[in-house]
Parts: C-alpha cells; sequence; structure tokens
C-alpha cells in the first residue's frame, strides 16, 4: 500500500499524470522489487514511464541503452524539463567531446544524475565499463530490444554483447527489456540472449483502433500523396522512404507544391536532423519525408498521418512507423504504396547477403507480400504477425480491405485437401510449393518429390494462383496451419487444423483483390493535364492576355505562354494558389498577372455549370532540379554561362536551355554580366525592341526578321531570356 502512494505522488509530481495507462503500475512495481521485466507495449503505450519512475524512485543511477542518439536528446531533454535540473538525466554517446564527458561523468559519481543514456556501442567500450563500475547502478533498461533479433526489423549486432557487459558491471542488476514490436520468435531471442528467462513478461494488446489502414497500388504516387496532403491541410505526417534520393526528390515536390516539408535522413549532419526534428515538434514544418531513421522515440502525439512511399522491408517495421500516427488516440491515416517492382528492388538488395541472412530476409519481406496482397482484415493480419488473435468484427471498418466489397469462396474442400497433403507429406513444404502441386505448375521441387504425378497434382488449375495463395494465407491467418520460420517457413498442422481434417465444417475465405499494375511512370512524372482544353474559354483568355500585354506595352507572350494558359483550360484554376500549380506560373507571375485570370475563369466556371476536376495539377521537379539550383546560385556569384557548362559536363546550347527553363517558370536572372561581354549594347537594344513589338516569341522568326548575318541563334535565346525575365518576372 506504501509503494502503491509513493508510486502515484512520483506520478503526479513529476510527470503531472493522474493514473497508469495499461500496465504501467504493475511493471514498475516489479522493477522496483529488483526482479527482471520484459516490456511488449506498442507505440504510443508509454514505455518511457516504465523505466523513467523507477530510476527516479531507486537508489543509484538506471542505465539506459538506446540505438539512436535522437532517441536519447529527445528524452533527456524531457525529463530535465519534468525535473528542473539538467544533471538528472545525461546521455554519453559520439556526440559529445571530451570536456562534456568528463561533466557527466561527474555529475553521475556526485550522485546527481538518475538516468544514464547511453548507446550500445559506448556501453561496450572498456573506459565506460570501468567507470560504470564505480557507480551504483539501480538497473539496465533495453530499449528498442528488438534490435537484439536478426528476426527484428532494426537488427544491431552490438545488442548481442549487452548481456557480457553487464555481467562486467556488477552482479544481479535488474534488466528490463522493452520494445514495441516483437512476433513470438524476435520475443524468444529477446530472452534468450539477454539471459531473461525468468523475466516477468508484461504484454499490451498491439491493436490501435484509432489508426487507419489501407495499401493503394503504386500509381501515380507523387500525384496521389500531394493530393492526400491537400485534402487534410494544416495536419502533420510523415511520409517514409526506402532512399535518400527518393527522401530529397518528395520532399522538394511537396515544397513545390506549396507544402512545408522537410527531409530527414542518417546522410544530413547530426545538426541538420536535430533541427528538422524540432521544427516538426513545434510545427514550423507540416511534413518530415524521411527514411526510417526519423521516429524512434520522437514524442510528437498529434501525427494524423504516415504514408510510405515505399513498402517497407518488414512487417515489424511497418507496424513501428504507423505506429506513430494518432498516438494521442486521435486520427491516424497509414497509407502504403506497392508494386511488383519495389518487391524486386527489395529482393535485389539481399543477393550479396549470407545465405542464412538472404533466407531469413526473404521470409520477412513475404509476409509484407502477403500482407498487401491480401483481402483480409489488415488489422487482422498485422495482429496475427506479433501473435494475437483478433475478431475482424473488431476493426469497425477501419481499414481498407473491410471497408470495401470483397469475394467470398467456400472453402471448405480445398481446405481439406490442402491439409490432408500436409500431414500425409510429413509438414515438409512452403505455401509456395503447395500452390505449385494444385495448379500442376511442375518444377524440379515438385517433381523431385514425384508429386507431380500426387492425384492432387493439378486439380485446382481451374481456380488459379490468386485463390491458392489466398486459401493458404488464412488458413495461417485462421490458426489452421502454422509456419515454422525457424525452419524455412514450412507449413505445419496446428491442433484446430488436425481436428478440422477428421471433422470437416463449411468455411469461407476471401479471394485476394491482386493489385492494379502500378504505373510505375506516373512516380516520377504524374500527369500534367486531364480533360479536354476548353477552346471558348482558351480565347477569353488570350483576349484578356492580349489586353493587359496592351495596357503594359509587352507582347503577350511575356504575361502568360500558351502552354500555360493551355493548361488553365483544363484545370480551371479558381485562386491564386490554384493558379500557382500551373506550368509557367511561378509565385512572381501570378502576383504581378493572376488575379485578372483567375477572376475571369471563376465568372467562366460560374456561368457555365462548369465541374472543375478534383485533380490538383502536380508540379513535379524536373529530374535535374539540383543542376537548375546550382546553375541559378552560379549566376549569382557572376560565372559565365561557358564556364558552367564545363564545370557541369553540359553543352553551353544545354545550359541555356536550363537557363529558359528557369526564367520561364517564374524565376528572375540577372545575365547583364555575361549578355555585356558577349552582345553590344547597340545589338542589344535592337533585339530587345524587337520582342517589344514581337507578335510571337519564335527565335527563328526573329533571326530571319533580323538577319542571320547579324545574329546567331545563341544571341537571340540569350536576349529573349534576359527579355523574359526583365519583363515577365
Amino acid at each position: 500500500m506504501e509503494i502503491e502512494k509513493t508510486l502515484f505522488d512520483n506520478l503526479q509530481n513529476f510527470f503531472g499524470f493522474d493514473t497508469f495507462k495499461g500496465d504501467q503500475e504493475a511493471i514498475i512495481t516489479n522493477i522496483l522489487q529488483k526482479k527482471d521485466t520484459f516490456v511488449i507495449m506498442p507505440t504510443g503505450g508509454g514505455k518511457s514511464i516504465c523505466y523513467q519512475l523507477p530510476a527516479l524512485m531507486s537508489e543509484g543511477t538506471a542505465v539506459v541503452i538506446s540505438p539512436l542518439i535522437a532517441l536519447m536528446k529527445n528524452q533527456v531533454d524531457q525529463l530535465r524539463a519534468f525535473g528542473g535540473a539538467d544533471s538528472i538525466a545525461h546521455f554519453l554517446n559520439s556526440s559529445l567531446n571530451k570536456s562534456e564527458i568528463t561533466r557527466v561523468k561527474q555529475d553521475v559519481l556526485d550522485g546527481k544524475t538518475k538516468l544514464l543514456y547511453v548507446a550500445p556501442e559506448s556501453l561496450a567500450k572498456t573506459d565506460n565499463i570501468e567507470f560504470l563500475k564505480l557507480i551504483t547502478v539501480s538497473f539496465v533498461a533495453v530499449d528498442e530490444a528488438h534490435c537484439i533479433s536478426e528476426w527484428g526489423h532494426d537488427f544491431r549486432p552490438e545488442y548481442r554483447k549487452i548481456r557480457q557487459v553487464i555481467n562486467g558491471i556488477g552482479e544481479n542488476i535488474p534488466i528490463i527489456a522493452l520494445t514495441a514490436t516483437a512476433t513470438p520468435k524476435v520475443q524468444s531471442d529477446i530472452r534468450k540472449n539477454l539471459q531473461m528467462n525468468d523475466a516477468t513478461l508484461f504484454k499490451s494488446s498491439f491493436n490501435r483502433p484509432n489508426l487507419y489502414y489501407e495499401v493503394r497500388p503504386k500509381k501515380n504516387v507523387v500525384k496521389e500523396i500531394v493530393k492526400f496532403i491537400k485534402n487534410n491541410p494544416s495536419k502533420s505526417g510523415i511520409i517514409y522512404c526506402l532512399s535518400r534520393k527518393k527522401v530529397e526528390e518528395i520532399a522538394e515536390v511537396l515544397n513545390i507544391n506549396g507544402i512545408s516539408a522537410l527531409p530527414y535522413h542518417a546522410g544530413l549532419d547530426a545538426k541538420t536532423r536535430a533541427e528538422t526534428q524540432d521544427k516538426f515538434l513545434m510545427e514550423d514544418v507540416e511534413v518530415i519525408v524521411a527514411t526510417i531513421a526519423f521516429g524512434m522515440g520522437i514524442d510528437k502525439p498529434d501525427v494524423r498521418y504516415v504514408i510510405h512511399h515505399d513498402i517497407p522491408k518488414s512487417m515489424e517495421g511497418y507496424y513501428q512507423e504507423t505506429g506513430r500516427a494518432g498516438r494521442d488516440g486521435g486520427e491516424g491515416v497509414c497509407i502504403a504504396f506497392y508494386s511488383e517492382k519495389d518487391i524486386e528492388k527489395l529482393t535485389k538488395f539481399m543477393k550479396d547477403k549470407p545465405v542464412s541472412e538472404r533466407e531469413i530476409g526473404t521470409q520477412i519481406l513475404k509476409e509484407v507480400i502477403d500482407y498487401s496482397e491480401s483481402s483480409v482484415c489488415r488489422r487482422k493480419q498485422i495482429l496475427h504477425y506479433f501473435g494475437e488473435n483478433f475478431n475482424e468484427a473488431g476493426c469497425n471498418n477501419m481499414c481498407d480491405n473491410c471497408n470495401s466489397h470483397r469475394t467470398q469462396f467456400d472453402a471448405e474442400e480445398s481446405l481439406h485437401k490442402t491439409l490432408s497433403f500436409i500431414k500425409e507429406q510429413g509438414e515438409k513444404f512452403d505455401d509456395f510449393h503447395i500452390t505449385n502441386v494444385m495448379i500442376g505448375q511442375n518444377n524440379q521441387p515438385v517433381s523431385s518429390y514425384k508429386h507431380d504425378i500426387h492425384p492432387f497434382f493439378g486439380t485446382g488449375k481451374e481456380q488459379g494462383v490468386i485463390y491458392w495463395k489466398s486459401l493458404l494465407r488464412q488458413a495461417v491467418l485462421n490458426n489452421y496451419l502454422y509456419k515454422d520460420i525457424d525452419n524455412y517457413g514450412l507449413l505445419k498442422l496446428t491442433k484446430t487444423g488436425a481436428d478440422y481434417i477428421e471433422n470437416p465444417y463449411s468455411v469461407k475465405f476471401y479471394l485476394n483483390n491482386p493489385m492494379e499494375k502500378a504505373d510505375e511512370e506516373g512516380d516520377e512524372t504524374p500527369a500534367q493535364s486531364g480533360g479536354a482544353l476548353d477552346t471558348q474559354l482558351l480565347q477569353m483568355l488570350k483576349d484578356l492576355r492580349k489586353k493587359i500585354a496592351k495596357s503594359k506595352g509587352l507582347p503577350p507572350f511575356v504575361i502568360f505562354q500558351d502552354p500555360s494558359l493551355e493548361e488553365m483550360c483544363t484545370h480551371y484554376p479558381i485562386t491564386l494558389d490554384e493558379l500557382k500549380q500551373i506550368h509557367g506560373v511561378g509565385a512572381g507571375k501570378a502576383a504581378k498577372f493572376g488575379s485578372q485570370f483567375v477572376s475571369l475563369i471563376k465568372s467562366y466556371v460560374e456561368e457555365n455549370d462548369i465541374d472543375r476536376p478534383v485533380d490538383l495539377v502536380i508540379k513535379g521537379t524536373a529530374n535535374k532540379s539540383a543542376l537548375k539550383v546550382s546553375i541559378i546560385q552560379n549566376i549569382d556569384r557572376k560565372i559565365g554561362l561557358d564556364d558552367i557548362a564545363s564545370a557541369k559536363g553540359l553543352s553551353y546550347e544545354d545550359v541555356l536551355k536550363e537557363v529558359e527553363s528557369i526564367v520561364n517558370s517564374g524565376t528572375k536572372l540577372n545575365l547583364n554580366y555575361f549578355i555585356d561581354e558577349m552582345i553590344d549594347l547597340d545589338r542589344q537594344d535592337e533585339v530587345f525592341d524587337y520582342f517589344r513589338t514581337a507578335e510571337v516569341d519564335s527565335i527563328d522568326v526573329a533571326l530571319k526578321d533580323l538577319g542571320t548575318e547579324d545574329y546567331t541563334f545563341e544571341e537571340i535565346q540569350l536576349m529573349r531570356i534576359k527579355f523574359m525575365s526583365e519583363l515577365g518576372n
């Protein structure tokens, strides 16, 4: 009773909470009684308090082993804010210099520090082991403990050495291991490796009822992402990509389309990563585009969506990353884009790895494929993966599969046949082999076991591959079979499965919903227009352009070029923000000339009762976007275009094209330093005056009118760039 009162007093005084969440109280009591403790609790369940509170209440210092510097910093900052003194919590890792390390160690020796966060690599260093021998270690907390297992999604070999290091520091030091994702196999690995077989296990349900799960085919993925974010304004979100290059690209596309986004990956320096994280927490930025390096331990409760641009490598990774949405119990939308090409890429990554690692990786990836292609409740599949049975009625239509019309089939006969075959053949085959037997696909393994002459061979050919994949997947999900992942994923009978062979009954399964073929082109170059051109509106816009041009003494093409007007006639932009999404309309041009155009379009749409396309116009980045930025910077530094060309390994003509593209999209460039050297002032004036009165902006027409003996194509092009930049932008 006394412990209980003290617990609640400390919870209230330090953290400001009135009640414990779930198993927190029982876990903390267990640690205070110096017992080994194993905590499996989903993201947002409140794992941190499970070791922070007992550390504050115990004699000595608790050592917290954590895999990421960002995660340690985040937690130490929070503890210092709660506790009021910087010395209450410290971290010891590679980001500290010598004097900072000395200060940390002195605070610990003086008994001021209750929690010391260390990376597994730092923990194993001899001088740190010697230092920890000098102090009283209240207990060791191993956070993100799934890193111990090769079957976990974030395997770290250094985690394997934790037990021997603890043994070297002192005797009978209690351990608490914590993870948000652990399959039965990973749980067993953690217990074995940390030698904590007698640990009390506290396992919370993995179900996050507020999260909505959806998998979409990877079709026009950039457009889909921009559209989703535009439809969810002012909400915080995370987009995960597999490569750093893709992270940079997507962040750039979002910014071009008026969404504040920042990239986050291990290639950025620690200062930039920390600043990005802070901007996200402080809501100075709406979206983070990241590799998996982002998010572990990030305590932001109101992330409203998590989007996977690429399907993750494992179900653990997927669960961990989606788990960062809706930690406050509010809305959390989780969308993953799936394509076979991504799976091929992930498979290629594994081909150079040792055989055992490749085998593990293949099985982990197969679970992701099965999840993505299946029509079964997404929640049921996720929870089954973590060893939890779930009745899909409890999903409440909070996933795309439960929310859509699905095809059911009577599985009784096929299930009985499959289970009988597995039993008869000694439970020695995986789902791939069994599918091949049923559809009559003869290959080396099938013929070597003489299954090509088995009575069942080819008897399921008519139903097809998708049918048998669906059946085997759901036989596992509904516990008729289980996958022996220690043994190449072979399918074995459960007691339910063995009983079913003796007493079959009617069973309905869902047929997999094969993903539409992903349009990979759409990934890189979203469709820029849709629908037929409205010729009536186009003429009205051209008339308006002519009127504005006349009043400003400019040729019409300086206001907006024809392709921009044509796109306006397809997408009907009625606000300046929408107008900025039209190609060739930058913020400057929209501000300078845009209001009359959107006003005309708005009236036209209302008068003609036009149903505007719901699709947004998505501005894509050109493949050479980094090149464009570099060219602008070099022009600002007054470097000659010919010098820029040779430095970039391009022709002078190519650089001119890039510069023209930059100017046409609304960026003002001052090229006088270069043009003045190339073309004398009188000739410049002549070309400038020509374009002032020209009907069209064609270089060929200009050359014909001005005379090819006096000017080159490149000179006219240069002058046209100067003209458009000075008068149009």
